[in-house]
């Protein structure tokens, strides 16, 4: 109680000690506030930035920056966020080269940054790659392999190696129901259509032979049948894809008798088969892969789809690969492509791939 008194002023001290015993007031806040016109330009930077970090990230939005399909969620953000604000759609179709082209010289009033025709075609094909997917994935196996199929005969640029794959790593009920499923939709035969459509005779006897097998699908091998096979093989060279002997062995031989030949045909060598047929039998090339390895040959298709300069038919390749194994033999797909790369595939997915289109192909590659 003493303490508590004498820390008390006493009541006859002089307010001015008092005062001086104070610790010094703080500034007040007005004084401390900036100037407003310093204000005004704080606030001019942030809200630069911020229109800055929006552009680049609608930019990234709708290009992919080199990946493939685009962020629908970010697109629905920016509809959000620049509601009634046309101006920030006008600062963001200029300073998007490549697809906005500026407007033309002394084009007055009325001029705009038009919308290049390579952007629409580009945005066409990434906004599609979600539905196309998710069609696909609907489809009875059968039916979307008759359909990748005639779509390999028929249209311009489509590789005819997308055939060698379908006949080379489908069962034999699978690609027999394919040709059937084929039959129904375009009311001929696959087969037909192999030997219409495909000019090149040496391409056209291969492509015939395989579509048309319907291999042995049991465990049994014949290493003695191997081992000559692998030393006939031997002598092809070149001229293999006209060679009757090499048409017969890869179209009928069951999928584990080849992989004998082959593996023979490499202790025999040193190397492996394809590299016998040279650079003048892409389809011979591509069916050995198939027949010998299919998931180190997804591997590489699906690497293919994310190489630069890929084209419009590599990067549908992905799409392919992913809906037609993701019940088949993914697991199998993922340990090559590790091995190959050095990469995991849901990482490689995950790097390249934008939006739903992106969370779709990881959902049926699984972790």
């Amino acid at each position: 109680m003493q303490q508590f008194l004498a820390a008390q002023p006493s009541s006859n001290g002089s307010t001015a000690a008092a005062a001086a015993a104070a610790p010094p007031s703080s500034p007040s806040p007005l004084r401390s506030r900036p100037p407003r016109r310093e204000q005004q330009q704080q606030q001019s930077i942030v809200k630069e930035a911020t229109m800055a970090d929006e552009h680049q990230e609608l930019t990234k939005a709708f290009s992919g920056m080199g990946g493939l399909g685009v962020e629908e969620t970010a697109l629905v953000s920016a509809l959000g966020r620049w509601r009634k604000q046309p101006e920030k759609r006008a600062q963001f179709r200029r300073g998007f080269p490549g697809f906005f082209a500026p407007a033309a010289a002394g084009a007055g009033a009325g001029a705009i940054e038009r919308c290049s025709d390579d952007y629409v075609r580009h945005l066409k094909t990434e906004f599609a790659r979600f539905k196309t997917l998710m069609v696909l994935w609907a489809m009875h196996p059968w039916e979307r392999d008759a359909r990748w199929a005639h779509r390999a005969l028929h249209k311009k640029h489509h590789p005819v190696a997308v055939l060698v794959e379908l006949a080379c790593t489908r069962a034999a009920d699978e690609l027999l129901g394919a040709r059937r499923a084929y039959h129904a939709l375009y009311h001929r035969s696959l087969e037909e259509d192999v030997a219409y459509r495909v000019k090149d005779a040496a391409a056209n006897r291969l492509l015939l032979g395989l579509v048309t097998a319907y291999r042995y699908e049991g465990p049994r091998v014949d290493e003695e049948l191997a081992k000559e096979e692998a030393a006939a093989l031997s002598g092809a060279g070149a001229k293999a894809a006209q060679s009757e002997l090499v048409v017969r062995v890869l179209a009928t031989r069951s999928k584990p008798q080849l992989r004998a030949t082959f593996r023979l045909y490499r202790e025999l060598h040193g190397k492996p088969l394809e590299e016998e047929f040279g650079g003048e039998a892409p389809c011979l090339r591509e069916a050995v892969r198939c027949l010998e390895s299919p998931a180190r040959y997804f591997g590489e298709v699906i690497d293919g789809a994310f190489k630069e300069g890929a084209d419009k038919q590599a990067k549908a390749a992905l799409t392919r690969v992913v809906v037609s194994r993701s019940d088949a033999d993914m697991e199998e797909i993922k340990e090559a492509y590790l091995k190959q790369h050095g990469d995991k595939l849901v990482d490689a997915v995950a790097k390249n791939t934008h939006g739903h289109y992106r969370d779709a192909l990881l959902a049926m590659i699984g972790k």
